[in-house]
């Protein structure tokens, strides 16, 4: 896996772990890389510098602009409130939708592809068709233009 999709990985778990936790996202960033799993050799698993930093971008980030970014999601999600949706595709829109609107040097596609695989991986059978339209149309409020 590389870099960014490492630190996209990260980044939604912590994202997932605001609402989840109720703390503030450096409670939450500080708690989540003291708490990886062990190795084999009861140390801890190496963490490129770079996958940390852009995960921890990532959601500091989203921690600033939740409230614009959860506007974003109820003005592109059709008939779903924000509530409704499971945790986890709420985390994997807010990841997603964070980064089509605070970073256009991203594609599109790629933001959109990671956040699918990372619906699918976690979410229900329907997660990652649902994040796919929800980010799209986000995408196209945005703006930005689409290939899917």
């Amino acid at each position: 896996m590389g870099i960014r999709s490492s630190g996209r990985e990260a980044a939604f778990q912590m994202i997932f772990a605001l609402e989840t936790s109720g703390d503030d996202a450096d409670q939450v960033i500080n708690h989540y890389w003291r708490a990886l799993p062990l190795s084999d050799q009861d140390e801890q698993y190496e963490i490129h510098p770079e996958t940390k930093k852009y995960a921890e971008f990532c959601v500091t980030g989203y921690a600033a602009r939740s409230h614009e970014i959860d506007e974003k999601i109820r003005a592109a999600s059709h008939n779903w409130r924000l509530e409704r949706m499971t945790c986890v595709d709420r985390a994997v829109l807010r990841l997603g939708a964070y980064e089509l609107i605070a970073h256009p040097d991203i594609p599109v596609a790629v933001v959109i592809d990671e956040a699918v695989e990372l619906a699918k991986r976690y979410g229900t059978s329907d997660s990652g068709a649902f994040v796919n339209g929800v980010l799209d149309h986000i995408a196209q409020l945005a703006g930005r233009s689409t290939s899917h």
